[in-house]
This record gives C-alpha cells, sequence and structure tokens, in this order.
C-alpha cells in the first residue's frame, strides 16, 4: 500500500506496511536501539566518573565517536517510528532532524583520522606524545570537526531558503535528504565533499598504519596493538561510507526484488544505519582491558559505594 503526498510542486510517495509487520519492524528497531544506545550511554557515564578517562586524548575521542553514534542510532529511531505514526513531518521540522543527522554523520569519519593520527604519534613518537596530545588540543581537535561538519551542511539550508518557497516548509514530507533539499546541485555538492572527505581520512589511515607497521623494534609490543586499533578504525570508515551508497544498494536491490520494497528498505537500513553503531562498544568497551573493568560494573549495576574506584590521573 502507499499513500501519496501531494502539494503545489511536489508529490512525495510514502509506502506502509501492515499492521503486523509494522509492528515487529518497530519493535525489533526500538530495541536494538534501546540495547545499543544503554551499552553507548554507559561507556559515556564511565569516562565522566573516572578522571583516568578524560585526561586522555584517545578516550576523549573515542567518546566524541561515541555520542556521535547515539545521536545517529536515536534520530534514525526516532524518524523509524514516526514514519509509522504519522507518515510525513512538516518540512521545517525534518529539516532539523535531517542537518542534526547530517552534522553527526560527517563527523565520525573525521574523529576516526584523528584517533588513527594519534595511535601513530603515541608509537612513534613516545617521548612528544603528551607534548603533542593534550586535553586542550585534542579539544581544540573537535571544535574544528564540529566547525567543519557545520561548513559543509550550511549550503544545504541556504539554497533550500533561496529556492524553495514559503509554502513547502510549511507542507510535510516523508522525511528523506532528498525530499526536504531538492535541488540537483546538492546532490553534486554532497557527491564531491563525501568524495573528498572519504579520500582524505583514507590517506590519513594508511599513511599511519604503514609508519606505524615499520615502527622501531623497541616499541614493536605497542606498535601491533596500534596497527590492529588502525585496522578496527579503517573497519570502522567502511562501515560509515555505507551511508553514502545507500540509495545504490535499496535501488540495485529493488530493481532484482521489485516486490520486496519495503522489506529491501529495512533490511538495509538496519545494517547500515544500526549495526554500524555496535562497533565502537567493541573497539575500546569490550577490547580495552581499562575501560573494560571499569564498564563491568555499571552494565551489570554492581557498583557500590565501596567498589568504586579513587579518581586517579594515571594515564590508561
Amino acid at each position: 500500500m502507499n499513500l501519496s503526498n501531494t502539494g503545489s510542486n511536489f508529490t512525495t510517495t510514502v509506502y506502509r506496511d501492515t499492521l503486523n509487520t509494522a509492528i515487529m519492524k518497530n519493535v525489533i528497531t526500538v530495541v536494538l536501539c534501546i540495547s545499543i544506545n544503554y551499552v553507548n550511554s554507559t561507556l559515556v557515564y564511565t569516562f565522566s566518573k573516572h578522571q583516568v578517562f578524560n585526561v586522555n586524548p584517545r578516550y576523549i575521542l573515542y567518546i566524541h565517536l561515541v555520542i556521535n553514534d547515539i545521536i545517529l542510532l536515536s534520530l534514525f529511531t526516532l524518524l523509524h517510528v514516526l514514519s509509522y505514526i504519522v507518515y510525513t513531518l512538516n518540512v521545517s521540522l525534518c529539516i532539523v532532524l535531517v542537518m542534526i543527522s547530517i552534522f553527526a554523520s560527517l563527523n565520525n569519519p573525521l574523529t576516526l583520522a584523528v584517533m588513527a593520527v594519534e595511535c601513530y604519534i603515541a608509537v612513534c613518537f613516545p617521548l612528544r606524545h603528551t607534548q603533542i596530545c593534550t586535553v586542550r588540543k585534542t579539544y581544540v581537535v573537535i571544535g574544528l570537526i564540529w566547525a567543519i561538519s557545520i561548513l559543509s551542511i550550511l549550503p544545504y539550508l541556504f539554497v533550500a531558503l533561496a529556492t524553495e518557497s514559503l509554502e513547502f516548509f510549511r507542507s510535510s514530507v516523508f522525511c528523506l535528504r532528498v525530499n526536504v533539499f531538492r535541488d540537483p546541485n546538492l546532490t553534486v555538492k554532497r557527491d564531491v565533499s563525501n568524495s573528498v572527505c572519504m579520500v582524505i581520512v583514507w590517506l590519513t589511515l594508511f599513511y599511519t598504519y604503514f609508519r606505524i607497521l615499520f615502527a622501531a623494534k623497541a616499541a614493536a609490543t605497542d606498535a601491533k596493538k596500534a596497527r590492529n586499533t588502525v585496522l578496527l578504525h579503517s573497519f570502522q570508515l567502511l562501515l560509515c561510507m555505507l551511508t553514502y551508497v545507500y540509495d545504490l544498494i535499496t535501488q540495485g536491490l529493488t530493481f532484482l526484488f521489485p516486490n520486496e520494497v519495503l522489506a529491501i528498505r529495512f533490511t538495509v537500513s538496519i545494517f547500515i544505519q544500526v549495526l554500524p553503531r555496535l562497533i565502537s562498544p567493541v573497539v575500546y568497551g569490550l577490547r580495552d582491558k581499562t575501560f573494560r573493568k571499569y564498564l563491568k560494573r555499571y552494565l551489570l549495576c554492581t557498583t557500590s559505594a565501596n567498589n568504586h574506584p579513587q579518581t586517579t590521573l594515571k594515564r590508561a
């Protein structure tokens, strides 16, 4: 079944599932969102409670990545549920939600690149690491990441304000980026900026990986761990890039299975928007010994007044 929403100069088609299918899809999405966000929120809480983490640039960057994952997953789930409850959203509200989503999705690859550089400095310049990678500089870099992301998405808003009528912003559409930012030039701008961003990030990851690979033998143990970390960052980046080929994958599968368009959209969305949010907890929350030691207490709700570790300035 589909629902057509027609305005003065645009038409949006919203496909609808049966009641049982809609309930099943929403239950799956909400349960996954709550489960993943619970783990990620516990990571943020653990970070905030112990100074051993919030004075370490590596963990600061990691938590920045986790917070972006929480934002992305929460917005995806919100839009998914609203699409079944109200079907269409006011264009102005949709623009706000889409811009926040784009902003968070741009932050992730840039943060991964900075984290790879930090690993490279820690292994190849261990004596200068504490001077180069300070807490203050880390927050400055995060501020720059935010600034770059904001500057990348502002043209979408300016073009929409300049080209769309006031009636369009008062209307309702199925909330997708292509439905609110309809100028063809924005599609070109998106493809170019995404390509440039990915090239820079991939070059950074390759450079840091091979420099760590040929690090001094004296740092062989640290270098091996750092190489594995950069490889995991590369895997995370691959998952980030899936967002950019969402339309291509959906269109290709829809062409092969034209009668399963709703199932295809849901399945692809889960694999591209939801499951990648599981990677960040695995990389540090479970793989990192220091984080894992504290995280278990909060995840299992076993922390008491007697077993809170003393705040320490010791480097993780």
